[in-house]
């Protein structure tokens, strides 16, 4: 099974080998039809620590690595 991978922006790096991603995408409403933005936040393993508030990065989900934390941070080699 293909592992997801989604774009956010890092809201977090507070935490040690840790990132906090939020992650925007757009729903239309049920009843009314209209797109509306529901965002959710995800934990991320950073290992290197290279990653700071406002960044665009992006995750993919990888196997459990702690309590919250199911997704890593892709790094990409142009960076």
């Amino acid at each position: 099974m293909p592992r997801r991978v989604l774009q956010g922006i890092v809201v977090s790096d507070k935490c040690d080998k840790t990132i906090t991603v939020k992650v925007m995408k757009r729903v239309q409403h049920p009843l009314y039809g209209k797109f509306i933005k529901r965002s959710s936040k995800y934990a991320a393993h950073d290992e290197a620590n290279q990653f700071k508030t406002g960044d665009v990065v992006r995750i993919r989900e990888c196997r459990p690595i702690s309590k919250s934390k199911r997704w890593e941070v892709l790094v990409d080699e142009t960076q």
